[in-house]
């Protein structure tokens, strides 16, 4: 399914979701039932979630220009202790 976008000369534009190559040059207006015709552009063939768009869009920027962080987001610098014994303990 895609969506075709038309316009009526008193009630302006509007869309029309219909098979692919179903369109036809013009259209009756759903408002006043006048003729419309058909704004040549191209069809909307499904609309994208605005997050799912932007990490699309993160993705693709982040081959050419990645991001650098310092450390592991969300996770806190390790406490050390300042006990001499504790230097002798194993560490994970």
């Amino acid at each position: 399914m895609a969506t075709f976008e038309y316009r009526c000369p008193q009630d302006g534009s509007f869309d029309v979701v219909m098979p692919v190559g179903t369109a036809g040059p013009s259209t009756s207006c759903p408002r006043c039932d006048g003729p419309a015709t058909r704004v040549f552009s191209a069809p909307r063939l499904t609309r994208t979630p605005a997050a799912l768009r932007e990490a699309i869009d993160r993705t693709e920027r982040s081959a050419e220009q990645p991001e650098v962080v310092g450390q592991v987001p969300g996770r806190r610098p390790a406490r050390r202790s300042t006990n001499p014994a504790h230097a002798r303990l194993p560490r994970w």
